[in-house]
């Protein structure tokens, strides 16, 4: 009882921010002078009637307020209005990019934490792989990812034996393995970029969060009663270093659309990243605005499954909301 009524109070939290979040964008793009079809005036084959046709059918002369409730009633129901851009509806626009962003950022994160918290729990323990991991994560802190895609980029195109920018093409005669293996060769460059980019923060974390906990009473107290180090770490030092983490596993979900952009739009991977900043580009709003909810959206369930996962493992925190 207590944890639905905690789940109703973060949903009912996370729609009034969804409301929000539309509210500012909807105003912020209406700061913005023109719109998508001022550029189609330039074109001598369009005329003006048909301009002036358009703009009515697509209701862009109409106040925002009544713009706004418009799009918030489609938006409830899965529109997200229309791509003049890509003459689509935006929906069907974003569905296989959204698919390309999730396979990106989803395959970088999980690589991220499978190798990180390990290399955070020994050099915790060990003082050698502390010293070598902190100026490991320091050196990577201090390259900015753009820098990161570009050297890798840069490295790559030397080598020459990887496919550059795009998706494996799945409308071809591979099947099966060759498919996948297809399409690990065009994922490999922006995945080892985010994955270089995620791995110092969540060693840094993970590495803190034990070192507190290896100093803790409880766990010297352990030690004295001849407990194993392998069961010291894993049984008893790392659920008790928990909190931390699931905190930052939260925010990486929280992060899936967010972070990858910037490496989709420099390595040419097709995904939400090269579309938004076409979208800007064409001012083709009602994509820029869907996109930045489908971000947002991303960020509060991120957040709450991060804060339903501590929920679950703190008693402290469900007494505090009981």
């Amino acid at each position: 009882m207590r944890t639905a009524r905690y789940v109703c109070h973060r949903i009912a939290a996370g729609a009034i921010l969804m409301i929000g979040i539309s509210v500012l964008s909807f105003t912020l793009s209406s700061f913005v002078p023109g719109d998508y079809f001022d550029e189609m005036r330039l074109n001598p084959q369009v005329s003006l009637q048909t301009l002036a046709q358009l703009r009515s059918q697509y209701g862009i002369d109409e106040s925002i307020s009544h713009r706004y409730v418009h799009w918030l009633k489609n938006a409830l129901i899965g529109n997200f209005g229309f791509s003049f851009a890509y003459n689509m509806p935006v929906s069907s626009l974003l569905g296989q990019r959204l698919i390309n962003t999730l396979l990106l950022a989803g395959l970088a994160t999980a690589l991220v934490w499978i190798v990180a918290v390990p290399i955070g729990i020994v050099s915790a323990r060990f003082g050698w792989a502390d010293r070598i991991s902190s100026i490991g994560s320091a050196a990577l802190l201090s390259v900015p990812e753009l820098a990161v895609i570009l050297l890798l980029l840069a490295l790559f195109v030397r080598m020459g034996t990887m496919p550059l920018g795009g998706a494996a093409e799945w409308n071809g005669s591979a099947k099966g393995w060759s498919r996948i293996g297809a399409s690990g060769l065009h994922l490999l460059i922006p995945v080892l970029a985010l994955v270089i980019v995620g791995l110092p923060i969540v060693i840094q974390h993970t590495s803190t969060a034990m070192k507190e906990v290896l100093d803790s009473p409880f766990i010297q107290a352990a030690k004295g009663h001849g407990i194993s180090s392998p069961r010291l770490l894993l049984r008893h030092a790392l659920p008790a270093a928990a909190n931390p983490l699931i905190s930052l596993f939260g925010l990486s979900l929280a992060g899936l659309v967010g972070t990858s952009l910037l490496a989709e739009v420099v390595t040419g991977w097709p995904g939400l990243g090269p579309l938004f900043v076409q979208s800007i580009f064409a001012r083709d709003f009602y994509v820029v605005i869907a996109i930045v909810m489908v971000s947002s959206s991303f960020l509060i369930i991120g957040n709450l499954v991060g804060d339903l996962l501590l929920f679950a493992a703190d008693p402290r925190i469900r007494r505090t909301n009981s």
